[in-house]
């Protein structure tokens, strides 16, 4: 391996991946989970509230594995996450029109989804039923929301999970050299899904959610990871989509993707060019991110 590499927004260097494979000569009957679990202490990798970052570390170790600087062990069982994707259990839930003026479901109510609990279940068989890209599973941190009306019934799906690692547009805006971005990435959050459910048809609702869930995303990502978050992102593809509801929200556009993505041949790009929304949490938020 030649020079550095940056992965899973870690710096990796020629002696870390020497110092990998040199475990691995070392240790040839242990399981990849031991590895990422050996190297999250040795670099000492854990997130604000202390605990091991191992599922980073997993997908750091494939991904040097796929560029092929290591070779790691067979895995010994299936891949859990894999079965829970192909078997996506059917949940019943209420699909039943809704309809009307926004004021008559108020107060909406936006609340975080604890980790496997039923709601987490029903969050995520209801992204990958109905939103168009699907949802397999959330790998780093993440906020997932529900919404409800005022008589409980469903209406939307939120995620938000790690932000993208280059965003030229953003970058800009923010006016971020590299050596600032891999500081501060960890502050920005993508909303990587957000769901009006099919069955609900109410104006303004959209916006009204994105006003609600940004009051308190904040804190909720504090209490859970130990740290705050200061800018929200989100890639709106063109044209399927206007975007008018983060416009409503007062989201601000700064620009569009190339349709690069981080696997692409350099050939052409792979994806759809999509239009990026930013906003903005906290009246410090651009100095605290370019410090």
């Amino acid at each position: 391996m030649d020079g550095e590499l940056v992965i899973q927004g870690r710096t990796v260097r020629p002696e870390d991946v020497a110092r990998i494979e040199d475990w691995l000569n070392a240790h040839p009957q242990s399981n990849r989970t031991r590895l990422s679990r050996e190297l999250c202490v040795a670099w000492n990798w854990r997130n604000g509230t202390g605990r091991l970052k191992d599922m980073a570390a997993r997908n750091l170790l494939l991904k040097l594995e796929a560029r092929g600087y290591i070779q790691l062990p067979p895995r010994r069982t299936a891949s859990v996450n894999g079965r829970r994707n192909r078997d996506l259990v059917p949940l019943d839930h209420d699909q039943s029109a809704i309809a009307g003026p926004l004021q008559s479901l108020c107060p909406v109510r936006v609340q975080p989804v604890s980790e496997h609990s039923s709601e987490a279940r029903l969050f995520h068989f209801l992204l990958q039923h109905y939103h168009y890209l699907g949802h397999r599973n959330c790998v780093g941190e993440n906020m997932k929301y529900l919404a409800r009306d005022c008589q409980g019934r469903l209406l939307a799906c939120l995620l938000f999970g790690s932000a993208a690692w280059k965003a030229a547009a953003r970058d800009q805006w923010l006016g971020w050299n590299d050596e600032q971005r891999r500081a501060h990435l960890a502050w920005v959050t993508n909303n990587t899904r957000f769901l009006i459910l099919p069955w609900v048809v109410v104006a303004h609702l959209a916006s009204h959610l994105l006003e609600q869930v940004v009051q308190r995303l904040s804190a909720d990502w504090q209490q859970k990871y130990g740290h705050p978050i200061y800018l929200v992102e989100s890639f709106v593809e063109e044209p399927r989509f206007s975007g008018t509801c983060y416009r409503a929200a007062g989201w601000t556009v700064v620009g569009r993707t190339t349709g690069r993505t981080r696997n692409d041949d350099g050939l052409k790009p792979r994806a759809a060019r999509k239009a990026i929304y930013l906003k903005v949490l906290r009246a410090d938020a651009l100095r605290r991110l370019a410090g």
